[in-house]
């Protein structure tokens, strides 16, 4: 996943299907932190595109890209947790992410730490020379970004307003349904099975059966587990107890015409 920044005295905007990352504020790879509250700060915004219907020519792909500009704008966040394969992922509130207190020990934990932070929070130093990073250089940002957000993202499911974005999800069953035949559909939960990051991929629990499978899409199992934890989906439980349904007594008998096989 890779942005691009533009450059230039209007506000940039964002294009997805190129993400290209080319920020003006940076001249080295020094991690000195900025002040994201000061007026030298801008926010950029990725437009909404639609998907083009049929072959266009050169001057019809123009204007779409003009009328694409003018379309609603959505903050990095938005566009990361709408990616293919993202939907696990709730949208962290910018006000949770600019307290420095739930930013605890990230720093230290994630590389190019305020490259990332600035990359999440769409900021933008207005003092700079100019120079633009490498494509290179621009991917390990993107990823540095990835990693940044899914270990604030892990935290911020865990207050209420983050359980409360979650409870959405759950209800509308987007992280998956059980498996198991007996659980009849059960919708599941996210959970790591490890709190340290690159421990295991991210896995779904089912509350009826209370066990954990891997989710059915391969873009949702290559997530880290760390960016969910091993608390959520019990905590979950714990604050909407209404929504945890009576545990399945009901298991699959192997038979042999008719007759339960024997077990030794």
């Amino acid at each position: 996943m890779h942005r691009e920044r533009g450059g230039g005295g209007s506000k940039p905007k964002m294009d997805r299907s190129s993400i290209t990352t080319a920020t003006t504020s940076r001249g080295g790879f020094n991690n000195n932190h900025k002040d994201r509250s000061s007026p030298g700060n801008s926010k950029i915004s990725y437009p909404n595109k639609k998907p083009s219907k049929g072959e266009e020519s050169e001057t019809d792909s123009e204007e779409s890209d003009v009328s694409g500009s003018d379309e609603e704008e959505t903050s990095w966040i938005s566009w990361f947790c709408n990616l293919r394969g993202n939907e696990f992922f709730c949208e962290v509130d910018e006000n949770y992410i600019q307290d420095v207190f739930n930013l605890c020990g990230l720093s230290t934990q994630v590389p190019y730490y305020d490259y990332a932070l600035d990359l999440i929070l769409d900021v933008e130093s207005s003092h700079g020379n100019g120079d633009m990073f490498s494509e290179e250089q621009n991917e390990i940002f993107e990823s540095a970004a990835e990693m940044l957000y899914g270990l604030i993202h892990v935290r911020y499911i865990l207050t209420t307003k983050g359980l409360a974005a979650m409870l959405e999800k759950y209800k509308n069953a987007e992280f998956g349904r059980c498996p198991r035949v007996y659980c009849c559909g059960q919708p599941c939960l996210p959970v790591g099975q490890s709190d340290i990051s690159r421990q295991s991929n991210v896995k779904i629990f089912c509350p009826k059966c209370e066990d954990i499978y891997t989710p059915q899409s391969r873009f949702q199992d290559n997530h880290d587990g760390a960016y969910f934890g091993s608390t959520f989906p019990h905590l979950f439980l714990m604050t909407y107890g209404h929504l945890k349904p009576q545990k399945t007594t009901q298991d699959y008998i192997p038979r042999v015409f008719g007759f339960k096989v024997h077990k030794p």
